[in-house]
């Protein structure tokens, strides 16, 4: 099991480092690409805003606007990570490598996505450039898969918080991990634990991400950048406790 664990998280750090060719062989794509990502993390921060805002879910927000909805470069840390993932995949929990293969799995799934809007985008990002790159890229099936993986990390960092020997585990991976140059993937597992904690429970926020992100996808295939489009950027604040 841990060599096809292994395999997966080789392959999807592979198709990553796909994308990034393509980009680098096409003139002007990159940037594109880079101007698609930050228009995505604006959108996330003007459509949660209710959520950034809430003394319970601000942290866990936080953490998804930053580490996964970013236009942050990780070739550097993909790099790393790619030459050293065999002894990581025996060196930290099973349920961390899982969490870690799902990670790899989005972010590969991402980054192929962002390519190919970023092929079909025909002028700076904006919402109604961002609408016909969507209707054009189509692809249903694997916006819903996104959705689902992005759900999953974030199931499985709240399951974390029930676990404190996990927890505790994870403290004791610092000089390991640095040492193994994985100081990122370090930061990322122990911030997301923390953030998920201190949260007391994670279902009321994942649903609403769900519901978010699924009503967005289903907008922009609908190609309503009116009145529903503009509603989910700005969306009317929820009672949160």
């Amino acid at each position: 099991m841990s060599n096809a664990r292994t395999e997966a998280i080789l392959d999807a750090l592979e198709h990553v480092e796909h994308q990034r060719a393509r980009r680098a062989a096409h003139p002007g794509l990159a940037a594109r690409t880079e101007d698609l990502k930050r228009f995505q993390q604006a959108r996330f921060r003007q459509a949660y805003q209710d959520l950034l805002h809430s003394p319970r879910y601000a942290g866990a927000a936080g953490f998804f606007l930053d580490e996964l909805y970013g236009p942050r470069d990780y070739s550097q840390r993909d790099a790393q990570f790619r030459r050293i993932v065999r002894p990581l995949v025996r060196l930290f929990p099973k349920e961390v490598v899982t969490t870690v293969q799902t990670l790899a799995e989005l972010h590969a799934l991402s980054e192929e996505l962002d390519t190919e809007m970023a092929l079909a985008l025909r002028e700076p990002a904006n919402a109604s450039a961002y609408v016909a790159a969507w209707q054009q890229v189509g692809r249903a099936a694997h916006r819903q898969a996104q959705i689902q993986l992005t759900l999953q990390v974030g199931q499985a960092l709240d399951r974390y918080t029930h676990k404190p020997l996990l927890r505790q585990a994870l403290r004791m991976m610092r000089g390991p991990a640095a040492a193994a140059g994985l100081e990122d993937l370090q930061r990322f597992l122990e911030c997301g634990f923390d953030t998920f904690r201190a949260m007391q429970g994670a279902d009321e926020f994942l649903a609403r991400v769900q519901q978010r992100e699924t009503a967005w996808a289903q907008t922009l295939f609908q190609g309503d950048p009116g009145g529903d489009l503009r509603r989910l950027m700005h969306p009317e604040s929820e009672a949160l406790t």
